[in-house]
C-alpha cells in the first residue's frame, strides 16, 4: 500500500513538472519555429521564449532566416562549340513574412533553385562565343537573379545576389587560350623592343651626323687657321728678308713641316715601317707636283664654266650649219 502511494506521489509531481516546463520552448535569433496544433499549422514562433499548449501543440520545425549561399556547377556548350563549366553562386534568404510558404510549399529548395539555374545558364551560354561568355558573365548572373527572384518569391524566398564565380573551359581549350595570350604578349614585346632599337639607332645616327658636322667644321676651321698662319708667315718673311718670293717662303715652310713629320714618325714606337724619299730635292719635286695639280684643277674648272657659253654662241652664229650636220 505504501509502495502504491509513493508511486502516485511521483507521478503527480512528474505531471506537475510537465505542465510547468512542457509548454516552454526557446527560439534562436534569426530563426523561426513552426508550431502545429494536432498536425495543423498554428503559428510561427519568434526568437526568444515561447509557450505552447502541452500535448495539443508541437514544434514541427525551425527555419533559418540568415542569408545562405547555394553553389551550382553547370556544364554547357558555347556557340563556338566549346564545353565549359559555369559556377553560379546564389545568395538567398527566407522572407520573415513568408515563413509558412518556405516551410510548407517546398520540400527541397536547393533542388528547385538548381533546376532554374541550369535552365537559365543553358539558355544564355549557347548563344554566345567563349570570349563573350567571359565578358558578359554579369549579364548571365543578372538573368539568373531575375528568374529566381520571380519564381522563388511565391515560395517564400528572396534572392539577394547571383554571381558567376568561375568559367572553366576544357583543359585543352584553356591551354590554347594561354598560348594565344602568350603569343600576343610576345608580339607586343617584340614590337616595343623593335621600336626601342629604332629609336636608339636614330639617335645614334643623329649623334653621329652632328659629330661629323662638328668634326668637319673643326677641320675647316683648322685649315683656315693654317692658311691664315701661312699667309702671315709669308708676309712676315718677305718683310724681314727683302728679295724673297712667296714661292721661296712656301718651300721653306714645306721643308719645316717635312722634317717635323719625320720627327713625329721617328718618335712613335708603334709606327709601321714607312719608306719615303729623304733628299731636299724631293721636297722641291713635291712642291712642283702640288702646284701642277692645283693649276690643272683650275684649268678644268675654268673650262667647265666657259664651255656652255661657247657652245651657245656657236649655235647662235651657225644655226643652219648645225641643222645641216644633223640632217646628214
Amino acid at each position: 500500500m505504501e509502495y502504491l502511494i509513493g508511486v502516485g506521489v511521483l507521478l503527480f509531481f512528474g505531471f506537475i513538472l510537465v505542465m510547468i516546463f512542457g509548454p516552454c520552448f526557446t527560439v534562436q535569433q534569426q530563426t523561426a519555429a513552426i508550431v502545429q496544433r494536432f498536425g495543423r499549422f498554428a503559428r510561427v514562433g519568434q526568437p526568444g521564449l515561447n509557450f505552447k499548449l502541452p500535448v495539443v501543440e508541437t514544434v514541427a520545425g525551425r527555419i533559418n532566416l540568415r542569408v545562405q549561399q547555394l553553389d551550382v556547377r553547370v556544364e554547357t556548350k558555347t556557340e563556338d562549340n566549346v564545353f565549359v563549366h559555369v559556377v553560379v553562386s546564389v545568395q538567398y534568404v527566407v522572407l520573415p513574412d513568408k515563413v509558412y510558404d518556405a516551410y510548407y510549399k517546398l520540400s527541397d529548395p536547393h533542388m528547385q533553385m538548381s533546376a532554374f539555374i541550369f535552365d537559365v545558364v543553358r539558355a544564355r551560354v549557347p548563344s554566345q562565343k567563349l570570349d563573350d561568355v567571359f565578358e558578359k558573365k554579369d549579364e548571365i548572373a543578372d538573368a539568373v537573379k531575375n528568374e529566381l527572384s520571380h519564381v522563388m518569391y511565391d515560395f517564400g524566398y528572396g534572392i539577394v545576389k547571383a554571381l558567376v564565380t568561375d568559367i572553366e573551359p576544357d583543359r585543352k581549350v584553356k591551354e590554347a587560350m594561354n598560348e594565344i595570350n602568350a603569343a600576343q604578349r610576345l608580339r607586343i614585346a617584340a614590337t616595343e623592343k623593335g621600336e626601342a632599337d629604332r629609336i636608339l639607332k636614330v639617335k645614334a645616327a643623329e649623334a653621329e651626323a652632328q659629330s661629323k658636322a662638328l668634326q668637319g667644321k673643326g677641320i675647316a676651321d683648322q685649315r683656315r687657321a693654317i692658311v691664315e698662319g701661312l699667309r702671315e708667315s709669308v708676309d712676315e718673311f718677305q718683310k724681314s728678308v727683302p728679295g724673297t718670293s712667296a714661292q721661296d717662303v712656301m718651300n721653306l715652310v714645306l721643308m719645316t713641316q717635312y722634317f717635323d713629320t719625320l720627327k713625329e714618325i721617328g718618335a712613335t714606337s708603334r709606327s709601321n715601317t714607312i719608306l719615303i724619299p729623304h733628299t731636299p730635292g724631293n721636297l722641291n719635286e713635291l712642291s712642283t707636283q702640288m702646284r701642277d695639280a692645283m693649276i690643272s684643277a683650275d684649268l678644268v674648272t675654268h673650262e667647265a664654266r666657259i664651255r656652255p657659253r661657247r657652245d651657245a654662241n656657236n649655235d647662235a652664229v651657225h644655226p643652219s650649219a648645225r641643222r645641216h650636220d644633223h640632217e646628214s
